[in-house]
C-alpha cells in the first residue's frame, strides 16, 4: 500500500493510519522507544547484572520482577512501533496491522503494581522503569486512537477547520438557500 492511500472503503482514518508512520510524532516516538530498548539491554546485560548480584534477597526478587516488566513493556512497544513502520513502508497492509494479533500487548504485566522492595533498586533501573512506563502509556494511547480511526495525520483542529470550510462553501454556493 502506498503512502497516503486510503483503504477500499475510503476511510480517512485508515488513510491517516498509513500516514501516521511518517509523522513527526511517530518518528520521535520510534526514536525514543528503540533507543530505550537499546539502553535497557545495555544496562541489564552490563552494570545491572553486576548490581543485581550484590542485592539482598528480597531486593533481588524485586530486581528480577521489575526488569522482567521493563523488558516486557519495551518489547511490546518495539513490536508495535515496527508494525507501524511496516505499514508506512508498505510491508504490511492496514487490515493485518489492525488485527488483534498486532495490538499493543502485555498490558497486565506492564501496569502491575510495583513491589515495595523496588524502592531499594538501583537508581538506573528505577529510571528505566519510569521511562518505560511513560512510553508504554503513550503508545497505548496511540494504539487506542489508531484502532478507533482517530489518527488522520492532521492537526487536532482539522475537523473543526473542515466544518468551517464546509459552512462557508455552503454559504457562498449560489444554489444553496439559507433562511
Amino acid at each position: 500500500m502506498s503512502f497516503g492511500s486510503s483503504s477500499d472503503d475510503g476511510s480517512s482514518g485508515r488513510r491517516g493510519f498509513t500516514q501516521f508512520g511518517g509523522s513527526k510524532l511517530f518518528q520521535a516516538t520510534y526514536k525514543e522507544g528503540m533507543g530505550l530498548v537499546e539502553e535497557a539491554a545495555r544496562y541489564l546485560d552490563g552494570p545491572g547484572r553486576d548490581q543485581a548480584k550484590d542485592l539482598p534477597r528480597s531486593t533481588a526478587l524485586a530486581y528480577a520482577t521489575e526488569s522482567m516488566r521493563l523488558t516486557t513493556r519495551l518489547m511490546q512497544v518495539a513490536a508495535w512501533l515496527l508494525v507501524q513502520k511496516a505499514v508506512h513502508e508498505g510491508e504490511m497492509n492496514e487490515e493485518e496491522a489492525l488485527s488483534k494479533k498486532y495490538a499493543l500487548g502485555g498490558k497486565d504485566v506492564a501496569r502491575a503494581t510495583t513491589l515495595k522492595a523496588a524502592v531499594l533498586l538501583p537508581d538506573r533501573l528505577k529510571d528505566l522503569v519510569i521511562r518505560s512506563e511513560s512510553i508504554f502509556a503513550r503508545v497505548d494511547r496511540l494504539d487506542s486512537q489508531i484502532r478507533a480511526g482517530e489518527m488522520q495525520g492532521q492537526s487536532p483542529l482539522s475537523s473543526q477547520r473542515d466544518r468551517v470550510e464546509a459552512f462557508f462553501r455552503d454559504s457562498l454556493d449560489p444554489g444553496t438557500t439559507r433562511h
